[in-house]
C-alpha cells in the first residue's frame, strides 16, 4: 500500500480569441473561394453526367 496522492490536473489552456481581424476573414474568405474554383476546374463532367454514347469496337475473331 502506496500512500502517494493523486497528482492535481495541469490548467485549463487560455479560451480562443473572438474577435477576428477583418483582413484575416477576407484572406481566408478568398483562399476559400480560390480552392473551390481549382476543384470545379478539375470536374470534366456536367451535372448530367457524360451524355456522348461510350466509344467501343465489337469483338472480332483474333486474326480476321
Amino acid at each position: 500500500m502506496c500512500g502517494a496522492s493523486v497528482p492535481s490536473a495541469p490548467p485549463a489552456p487560455p479560451p480562443p480569441p473572438q474577435q477576428q481581424d477583418p483582413a484575416v476573414v477576407a484572406a481566408r474568405n478568398s483562399e476559400q473561394l480560390r480552392q473551390r474554383q481549382a476543384a470545379s476546374n478539375t470536374i470534366l463532367t456536367g451535372p448530367q453526367g457524360v451524355t456522348a454514347p461510350a466509344t467501343t469496337a465489337t469483338k472480332t475473331l483474333l486474326g480476321q
